[in-house]
């Protein structure tokens, strides 16, 4: 059994193409360039498994024991314990959740799998030893992969410098930037709705005796760009500014942000861990000089991001981690070639089907937003949606609490926000910078939809949804009072 079955043979009913990344080609030291995947045969069951992922990717019954979420998991008797089956709260959920939440982390697309599986079980080589086989097939993988990410964002490959994930990137970005220039640079401008790693980069700078500015943004999630240019001082050293919020989903302008960034010298970093392989980006059109990149937020592997430094003007970072010098010097410790392979993979992948998953994923959120609205009033939606990520759609219930709706929703996979913080009682404050009242900030849920996601999935969480927020808005005496006609905000409420 080949690498390329067994990777099947792990997949029961996987959805992937029969097109799957090939195995990257053994390369000697000093070869002549990064080696071309050429396309090696599919095993027998690939064949057998050729038109899976067609019928999967438009949704058809035939398929739908593929989606996101398994069949719930049969009774068991009161003596057995339920694998699939997991108590929460004191609620009990069987089965496997409809999964929408693709902000907080994406499925591993089988064709990405794939390509990694040779460097986890026979190609397992430290890229970094130059001495044997093992080391140089493994850096001729790591290096192909560099290409593929470089390629996606129209990058040189030796602007990307590979991570641990978009959190480290935002760090070494943002502290290694003011750090490097720390002698002329003492001020830093990003906004109030950024991710939370930057935020606490700006607050660690704040205590070293940086300045740093937070822009408000419009209550549509946009910045204003006139703000933004009348807050660029002599001494402001890096501005940054996170294309696709994780929250809402809204889209900045980069390309004006980053024109106005180059007019007056200053380095443009974004975080665009949301925005890789989903939005078209080019570095160069869009004046980007540091960019954070996520692996598993496009369907690759957990554990991998890069970081995008330009080189030309180049800009000059204080490493942030102290050790071998590897990723010529900016981010020390041995490169992890699968995980890396697999971030390469997905790159490729998207690179793709951007197109078609942007097309076929704004379907699927306008068939949500209909089908909801259609039978619950008073929804609002947070953030622009002309500027807009399609997959991301956040939306607020009014007269409903958000934690009870989540719990009440055990059969979809959403969240609150950011899977950073969506474990906090506190409003998001995200919605807060929009301006969005505190109780209404309470009610919000995010629906994340992506590339595997089926319109019997989203028919299903549209189901689930209105049925219980009717359910919480039955038990609510303020709907109860709004429905009646009585003005809430005129109520002067006394405490106890």
């Amino acid at each position: 059994m080949n690498d390329r079955t067994l990777v099947l043979a792990l997949l029961p009913g996987s959805r992937r193409h029969t097109n799957s990344l090939p195995a990257i080609p053994k390369s000697p030291p000093g070869g002549a360039g990064t080696p071309k995947l050429q396309p090696s045969p599919p095993s027998a069951m690939a064949l057998s498994r050729r038109l899976l992922p067609h019928f999967l990717r438009r949704g058809g019954p035939a398929v739908r024991a593929l989606s996101t979420a398994a069949a719930p998991a049969a009774a068991v008797s009161s003596a057995e314990e339920d694998e699939e089956s997991v108590t929460v709260k004191g609620v009990r959920i069987s089965g496997r959740p409809l999964y929408m939440d693709m902000q907080a982390t994406t499925p591993v697309d089988p064709r990405v799998l794939d390509a990694m599986l040779p460097f986890n079980l026979s190609r397992y080589g430290n890229p970094h030893s130059r001495t044997h086989l093992y080391g140089w097939e493994s850096d001729a993988a790591v290096e192909a992969a560099r290409a593929r990410v470089a390629s996606l964002v129209g990058a040189d490959p030796r602007e990307i410098f590979f991570t641990s994930g978009a959190t480290e990137c935002n760090n070494i970005a943002v502290k290694g930037v003011m750090h490097f220039y720390r002698d002329r640079r003492r001020h830093v401008i990003t906004t109030q709705t950024e991710h939370k790693c930057v935020l606490d980069s700006c607050r660690y700078l704040q205590q070293e005796g940086f300045e740093v500015t937070y822009l408000p943004v419009r209550s549509d999630g946009l910045i204003d760009l006139a703000q933004l240019e009348d807050a660029i001082r002599p001494d402001t050293g890096l501005v940054s500014v996170m294309a696709v919020n994780n929250e809402i989903g809204v889209v900045q302008p980069l390309e004006e942000i980053g024109r106005i960034c180059k007019e007056k010298g200053v380095p443009f970093h974004t975080d665009a861990a949301q925005a890789l392989g989903k939005i078209p980006i080019d570095v160069n059109r869009m004046g980007i000089g540091l960019m954070s990149l996520s692996g598993h937020k496009i369907y690759g592997p957990k554990g991998v991001g890069a970081l995008y430094l330009r080189r030309r003007p180049r800009i000059r970072v204080e490493p942030q981690m102290s050790g071998g010098g590897q990723e010529r010097g900016i981010r020390s410790g041995t490169v992890p070639t699968p995980l890396v392979v697999g971030f390469g993979a997905a790159c490729e992948v998207a690179a793709q089907e951007m197109d078609y998953d942007h097309r076929r994923v704004s379907a699927l959120q306008q068939r949500l937003l209909d089908g909801i609205r259609a039978q619950v009033d008073e929804v609002v939606i947070n953030g622009s949606m002309e500027h807009r990520y399609p997959g991301n759609l956040n939306l607020s219930f009014a007269y409903v609490e958000g934690e009870s709706l989540l719990m009440g929703l055990k059969e979809v996979a959403v969240s609150s926000g950011s899977a950073c913080t969506s474990a906090s009682l506190e409003p998001s404050y995200v919605l807060r910078a929009l301006g969005v009242e505190e109780d209404m900030a309470h009610t919000s849920i995010r629906f994340g939809i992506g590339r595997f996601t089926t319109e019997e999935e989203v028919d299903r969480a549209i189901e689930l949804t209105v049925r219980q927020v009717k359910k919480l808005r039955d038990m609510s005496p303020l709907y109860e009072m709004a429905k009646a006609g009585i003005d809430l905000k005129s109520i002067e409420w006394s405490q106890h």
